[in-house]
């Protein structure tokens, strides 16, 4: 009977130990596919791939470029051994290409301002369909600013009374009359003597 026990127990423990095996090869197998490794290998392919594809489109970029300035400017003439004439011509094509790039130019921003406008126009048409209507920013004013206008224009009308008052100029009396006091002011300053 101990015997019979014995070899259930190795049994048991067997099954045991084959399970946990199994379990540890899943185990395995699962994150074994990405090893620390694998990931440090897969980076950098990554980044060499990445740094391919942006040399190519920094490549293609540049050969968009060069195609449109070409097309836009021309081929650069070649005026070191041309005489005066040839000069002439050259620079008279270019103007005229000037001319005509400066007048689509201008046709192109009017055109952008108008479509500016008719969008803002569709705008405010919508959102008067929809009920909102826009606020108008206002600026920030303080409360007691209107006050101090006021106040500071009242003075401003008291100084002015005051400085009429005081003020005599000479400037619009008559030289005869600079010349000559009169016999009542005369006597009102010698009498307060």
């Amino acid at each position: 009977e101990k015997k019979r026990k014995q070899a259930e127990i190795e049994r048991k423990r067997a099954e045991v130990r084959a399970r946990m095996e199994e379990a540890s090869k899943a185990k395995k197998a699962k994150k074994g596919f990405m090893t620390p490794e694998r990931k440090k290998k897969l980076r950098l392919l990554l980044r060499k791939k990445a740094a391919e594809e942006l040399k190519k489109e920094q490549e293609r970029k540049a050969a968009e470029r060069r195609r449109i300035i070409e097309e836009r400017c021309g081929k650069p003439k070649l005026i070191d051994d041309a005489n005066e004439a040839e000069l002439q011509t050259v620079c008279t094509a270019y103007q005229s290409r000037i001319e005509k790039l400066e007048g689509d130019k201008y046709d192109l921003e009017v055109i952008e301002r108008i479509k500016a406008q008719e969008i803002a126009d569709l705008n405010s048409q919508v959102n008067d369909l929809r009920g909102k209507f826009l606020k108008p920013t206002l600026k920030k004013v303080s409360k007691y600013e209107n006050k101090f206008a006021k106040l500071q224009k009242k003075a401003a009308e008291f100084n002015f009374r005051n400085q009429l008052k005081v003020v005599k100029k000479k400037e619009f009396t008559l030289e005869e009359e600079d010349k000559e006091p009169k016999k009542s002011e005369k006597a009102e300053w010698q009498t307060k003597k």
